[in-house]
């Protein structure tokens, strides 16, 4: 099993189960990923806002995120409720020790 996962996201894709439909790169609304040769790869993986998209439309489950975490949830509530982008928490453990999503 061959897992890329990403740091600045929960993003996991698993090419090993991928059978290059590209759906993942159809449905991507940042172009995280693209068909290279007959796989999906991952091309712009620090893009992804962990919409899940991209892990609803994948057949095979070769892609995991964990959508409603991070930055994009964020991103979604200030944009509903107004003020700035906040992960919800109180001080700057919230996204480990390098705090960077707010």
């Amino acid at each position: 099993m061959t897992v890329e996962t990403i740091s600045v996201n929960t993003l996991a894709y698993d090419v090993d189960l991928c059978v290059g439909c590209g759906l993942c790169a159809i449905v991507c609304p940042h172009g995280v990923f693209a068909i290279v040769g007959k796989k999906a790869a991952l091309v712009r993986h620090g893009d992804c806002i962990e919409c899940g998209a991209c892990q609803l439309n994948c057949p095979t489950g070769a892609i995991t995120v964990d959508s409603g975490v991070g930055c994009a949830e964020a991103m979604i509530r200030a944009a509903l409720f107004g003020g700035e982008p906040r992960c919800g928490c109180e001080d700057d453990a919230c996204c480990g020790s390098s705090a960077s999503c707010c």
